[in-house]
């Protein structure tokens, strides 16, 4: 069924009975052209993009759980393309224009909201730092502005522009930058991947791997063997675990990362904004509350939870840039694992096992990247050749030397 306002009139005068379920319920197949083994938002759109830009409709999504129950939907929602280094920068900047045009090509309404991303800079050295970021967005095909303390205020009067310890100069703005409703890109590019044919099999976990004379032949599962002439692991903070199972061992940790929202207020921020002396971020949610994050827990972990320290380093760092929230109660947290890497950035690339593919290693930036994630994983898939916008993100990086460093504090995981 398409969506659109002649369906919302005819079902609305029906009493709403018409309506067909978003996605199917399928059994799995004996054997796939292409398993993916992960059902969050980069294996879903790996999966849409592969059927529509490629023709390759004989795919299953697998997953352990339910739809959404991973990292896709567990982030603070933020999408933004404000990338330094030339080998980050096309490929977020692809991912923001495939975020623009995302409703329409799902025809499902994901809450895309540009509503801008502000990071203030509170010293000269940071300033330069940014007018050199803002210099490689705008030279990329970004859009950046560089603000100084009073067009910073007119934006975001509420903030402690004279706190002692940092006092804010100034901020670097991406306009196009916003929030998507998290939700809702998963539930829109598994409608649009089961349309266009494609099995999702949810609560399927993968067991292992069939691998014969150094090829992949499928996938078993608690559901059974599925057979496959290529496997995609596209499998967020669990990366490590299941790649084991194929005998590789990654150049990743995993890390859980907490979200927090508060009580619903009226509206106070209508724009995001990064806090350039701690690592905190924030923005306003549709119902109201503030939805913000910081740095990771400092510990490896596979738990979808987090710990106090963490808890109370976010709260530090919003309540330095904006004091008014003091009296806010958070009435919820959560937690995403991420795969941290070891420069910092993600890995999209073939694995020594032939057939087998890997997508992970993105850090804080999964989200944001689902478009061009899923663009650039079915473009390796089908051609076997890495996308233009994701050929520095190699194994072999590793090994020659090419990291990709972009936050500059070298090969630590945990910093990134």
């Amino acid at each position: 069924m398409r969506y659109s306002i002649a369906s919302l009139v005819a079902n609305a005068l029906t009493g709403n009975r018409n309506w067909k379920p978003v996605w199917r319920e399928p059994e799995p197949k004996p054997a796939y052209d292409v398993v993916i083994v992960g059902g969050g938002g980069h294996g879903l759109a790996t999966a849409h993009y592969l059927a529509k830009e490629h023709g390759i409709t004989n795919v299953a999504v697998i997953d352990k759980s339910y739809l959404g129950s991973g990292n896709v939907g567990r982030n603070t929602t933020i999408v933004r393309s404000n990338y330094l280094l030339p080998e980050n920068e096309p490929f977020y900047e692809w991912s923001m224009k495939l975020w623009e045009g995302l409703e329409q090509d799902l025809n499902y309404n994901t809450m895309v909201s540009q509503r801008g991303v502000l990071n203030v800079f509170h010293s000269d050295g940071q300033r330069d730092a940014f007018v050199r970021r803002g210099n490689a967005m705008l030279l990329h095909g970004a859009d950046a502005q560089l603000l100084d303390r009073e067009q910073v205020r007119t934006l975001v009067p509420f903030i402690d522009f004279d706190n002692a310890r940092f006092p804010v100069r100034g901020g670097l703005l991406q306009p196009r930058g916003g929030t998507v409703r998290h939700d809702a890109v998963i539930w829109g590019y598994a409608r649009s991947a089961d349309t266009l044919g494609v099995d999702i099999i949810q609560n399927c976990a993968a067991t292992g791997f069939r691998i014969e004379n150094g090829r992949i032949l499928g996938v078993e599962t608690e559901r059974g063997f599925i057979g496959a002439k290529t496997v995609a692991l596209s499998v967020a903070g669990s990366s490590g675990r299941v790649a084991q199972m194929a005998g590789l061992r990654l150049p990743v940790e995993s890390h859980a990362l907490q979200a927090f929202v508060t009580e619903g207020i009226k509206p106070l921020l209508d724009t995001v904004i990064t806090f350039g002396a701690g690592h905190f971020y924030c923005s306003q949610s549709d119902k109201g509350g503030l939805v913000f994050g910081g740095d990771i827990e400092g510990y490896n972990s596979y738990a979808q939870r987090g710990n106090l320290p963490a808890v109370e380093d976010v709260a530090e760092g919003g309540m330095a840039l904006m004091p008014a929230i003091g009296r806010l109660r958070i009435l919820r947290s959560w937690a995403g694992l991420l795969d941290m890497s070891m420069d910092g950035s993600p890995i999209m690339d073939h694995t020594p096992v032939e057939g087998l593919y890997f997508n992970g290693g993105w850090c804080y930036g999964g989200f944001k990247a689902t478009p061009a994630a899923g663009w650039c994983f079915a473009h390796l898939i089908a051609t076997g050749q890495p996308h233009p916008h994701a050929t520095a993100y190699r194994f072999d990086r590793f090994g020659t030397g090419r990291v990709i460093d972009e936050k500059g504090v070298g090969a630590q995981p945990n910093l990134h």
